[in-house]
C-alpha cells in the first residue's frame, strides 16, 4: 500500500488543511470578551465618580478657609440670616474651573453660622450627589445615587460608608 503524500502548493499552503477560526470559536471569544466588560466598566465608572467627588471635599474645606478669614474680618460670615455667605464681592463664594459640582452658601443665625453646599452637575457623572460642611466643621451627605442620604460624613462608596 502506497502512503499518499501531498505536496504543498504555491505559497506553502497544504491542500486538505483550513486555516482561520471557526465560527463557534469567534462566538467564545466574544462571550468572553462581553462578560469581562460587564464587570469592567461598572467598576471603572465608579472609580471614575469618586475620583470626582474629590473636587467637592477640595473646594468645600478649601471655602471653609476663605470664610473663616472673612469671619476674622467683619465678625459674621455674611450680613444676615437666609443670604450667601461672605456677601463681600471679592469674599463671595467663588469656585473657578468648578468642572463636576455647583457650590452654594447660606448664613443662619444673623451671619453668625453657615452651610456651604456641594451639589452634582447635571451633566456630569456625579449626577445625584450633594455634600454639605457647616461652620463648626460638620460634614454631611445629603444626596447619594440620586436618593436622599442623611450620612454625617461625606459618603464615597455608599451612603452610610463613613470611611
Amino acid at each position: 500500500m502506497q502512503a499518499h503524500t501531498s505536496t504543498p502548493r504555491a505559497g506553502g499552503t497544504t491542500p486538505g488543511i483550513a486555516r482561520g477560526f471557526t465560527l463557534i470559536e469567534v462566538m467564545i471569544v466574544v462571550a468572553i470578551v462581553a462578560i469581562l466588560a460587564s464587570v469592567a466598566v461598572p467598576a471603572y465608572t465608579q472609580y471614575i465618580r469618586r475620583g470626582a467627588m474629590q473636587e467637592a471635599f477640595t473646594n468645600l474645606a478649601s471655602q471653609r478657609v476663605r470664610l473663616e478669614q472673612f469671619y476674622q474680618d467683619n465678625r459674621a460670615y455674611g450680613p444676615t440670616a437666609a443670604t450667601t455667605c461672605g456677601s463681600a464681592a471679592a469674599n463671595a463664594l467663588v469656585v473657578a474651573d468648578s468642572k463636576y459640582f455647583d457650590y452654594s452658601c447660606t448664613t443662619s443665625n444673623s451671619g453668625q453660622n453657615y452651610t456651604i453646599t456641594a451639589t452634582g452637575k447635571s451633566s456630569s457623572t456625579v449626577n445625584g450627589y450633594a455634600y454639605t460642611l457647616s461652620d463648626s466643621g460638620a460634614k454631611g451627605t445629603t444626596q447619594f445615587a440620586g436618593t436622599t442620604a442623611t450620612s454625617s460624613c461625606w459618603a464615597v462608596k455608599s451612603a452610610s460608608d463613613c470611611s
